[in-house]
């Protein structure tokens, strides 16, 4: 249940979200202003405070702490429930206080969890996709181009004679290149495509929505820029690349990842340094 909860949350707006906090603390206040003095209802003025804080950010958390005090305040008040003198003020700036830090703990848990998310699906070198999670990318896009009769283009790039970089230039040359490698790939292909550094020199794109014809113009312009890297840097490296159209989806990534992976490999087989497209129109 907390699952579906968080899932639906993360899914609405921000200023979705900012009315829902806001209209749980005057509701809270509401109901905590009505009922009898000795019932306790500070724990629920919790629930707006933490919507703010983890989906919102600190800032938010912090002005949704001010108005769960201003409401408890009210509150008590309303019941009145207020000591003479400066009493209730110190007792409001102490709940406060106590709202502040659960906001800064859960704003800290939020970027926390965000940073372990990106962690668990990025490649700490490259900065690109790593396998894991383009394989969830990759189902989810094969989910759609079968959805709606969508082409889908996969390609596999190995980086040919790499270990010639790390035995003469050294494994620090050899990680600078990868980096190269990922940055070129990232600028030559589309916002929407996907690409990933699969492990070790070997990388994937994945173009949806696009027909053979344009994926192959697409990745020779790719394969165009990582052989002027290679000659700009000299760099004794090729880029053996092999790229899969299905016009008619697969019914599993594995189809897919079979093709792609033995057409960059007949690639390396048959001169290297090369791209070869082929286009598929039922699963093969």
């Amino acid at each position: 249940m907390k699952r579906y909860i968080f899932e639906f949350l993360e899914r609405q707006s921000k200023v979705t979200l900012v009315g829902l906090s806001l209209g749980l603390t005057v509701l809270i206040g509401t109901i905590d202003a009505l009922v009898w003095l000795d019932v306790a209802l500070s724990i629920f003025y919790l629930i707006p405070l933490a919507i703010a804080a983890w989906f919102l950010g600190p800032r938010m958390g912090l002005f949704v702490a001010f108005c769960c005090t201003l409401a408890w305040f009210q509150a008590d008040i309303a019941a009145k429930h207020a000591d003479a003198g400066l009493l209730p003020y110190w007792n409001a700036a102490v709940r406060f206080g106590f709202f502040a830090i659960i906001n800064v703990l859960l704003a800290s848990q939020r970027q926390a969890y965000v940073r372990e998310q990106q962690l668990a699906r990025v490649d700490d070198l490259t900065g690109l996709y790593n396998r894991r999670f383009f394989l969830e990318l990759l189902e989810l896009e094969l989910e759609r181009a079968r959805r709606y009769c969508q082409p889908l283009t996969l390609a596999y790039l190995d980086l040919d004679d790499f270990k010639l970089v790390n035995d003469k230039l050294g494994h620090s040359s050899g990680d600078r290149l990868l980096q190269a490698v990922a940055q070129t790939l990232k600028e030559t292909v589309r916002s929407c495509d996907v690409v990933a550094r699969l492990g070790g020199d070997e990388f994937a794109v994945l173009l949806p929505q696009i027909n053979g014809r344009q994926a192959t113009v697409a990745l020779l312009r790719t394969h165009h820029h990582l052989q002027k890297l290679s000659q700009n840097h000299g760099w004794p490296i090729g880029f053996s690349m092999g790229a899969i159209t299905f016009n008619t989806p697969p019914t599993s990534t594995d189809a897919l990842i079979a093709q792609a992976d033995q057409l960059m490999y007949a690639v390396k087989g048959s001169g290297k340094n090369r791209l070869e497209c082929r286009e598929y129109t039922h699963e093969s």
